[in-house]
């Protein structure tokens, strides 16, 4: 229906289409359930009724842009990993929770999506560090895991998607090496992974954060730092923006109004938690901050939009 009316009346349907972003959980001194809107037409903030399941951070978020969004994984009271991905249906923000878990349960793990299609869970920790990545088919919620691996065993990684084409994972931390600068490729076409001659400028073992303008660039922070990276989608190289956040930070989380801006919300920095929320345009680059903030100051969260069908 909405392929024919926008036939119909062009734009002027696409600008009446109503589009919002996310921000889940996290950690605010105790592990946060609460899930904060952000109207991308006002950037105005609300408070959803619903909540997530169990109150955690360091979980992964993903969307399927103009259905639901999914967040799943995470830490509960600093001691136990979560498997359970809830379920957020943009109709009317209710939750439910689905049958499917994570083939691992495990915390600090990234999320990706091919919209329409399919998401992706990535990595994370629980006892030890995860290279495997997990898919939820849209269709019906179910889970397949990818034969496919990231290259390198990581958490705390940065995950945005070019929806059609491929799916990024940027950054992180492994254990034994401390910050990862890596990019990793998934080809949606077979689910394959390469891994891209381009790197982050900064490696931390502070969680990185990412979202991306579908079709044109990926954005990433890595975490503890104040720069941002851009990928090219149409050859898969790196510049980085003068514009950065309005202060270093870790444990931020992001996502996009796909073809309009990105968001940049919470972190820990300086010893303090963040309710800032940063906004990067993404046709010139420039960053504004809201005046509205997240609800409760906090790191660790989950990021993830509804731009509408991509």
């Amino acid at each position: 229906m909405a392929g024919v009316l926008n036939a119909l009346f062009g734009s002027a349907f696409a600008a009446a289409v109503v589009k919002n972003g996310y921000f889940a959980g996290g950690d605010g001194g105790s592990n946060l359930s609460g899930i904060d809107k952000i109207a991308f037409s006002n950037d105005a903030k609300t408070t959803l009724s619903a909540t997530l399941s169990t109150g955690r951070e360091g979980h992964a978020g993903f969307a399927n842009s103009g259905t639901a969004g999914y967040f799943g994984g995470g830490l509960l009271t600093y001691a136990t990993a979560r498997s359970d991905i809830d379920k957020i249906a943009f109709s009317n923000d209710a939750k439910t929770t689905l049958s499917a878990t994570l083939s691992t349960a495990r915390t600090d793990a990234v999320g990706f999506a091919n919209s329409g299609t399919a998401g992706y869970f990535g990595g994370g920790n629980d006892s030890a560090q995860i290279s495997g990545i997990d898919k939820i088919a849209f269709s019906n919620d179910a889970k397949t895991t990818l034969s496919a691996t990231l290259s390198v065993a990581r958490k705390r990684m940065a995950g945005f998607a070019n929806s059609g084409t491929a799916g990024y994972v940027a950054g992180g931390n492994e254990n034994s090496a401390g910050g990862v600068a890596t990019i990793d490729k998934i080809a949606f076409s077979n689910d394959a992974r390469t891994t891209l001659a381009a790197v982050l400028s900064n490696t931390s073992g502070s969680t990185s954060a990412g979202f991306a303008n579908s079709g044109t660039a990926g954005y990433a922070q890595p975490g503890g730092f104040a720069g941002i990276d851009k990928i090219a989608f149409s050859n898969d190289a790196k510049t980085t923006l003068s514009a950065t956040l309005t202060s270093a930070v870790g444990w931020s989380t992001a996502m996009a109004n796909s073809g309009t801006a990105g968001y940049f919300g919470g972190g820990y920095g300086v010893g303090v938690y963040v309710s800032r929320i940063d906004k990067i345009a993404v046709s010139d680059d420039t960053k504004t901050t809201l005046s509205a903030t997240l609800t409760t100051a906090l790191a660790g969260a989950s990021g993830l939009a509804d731009s509408g069908t991509l």
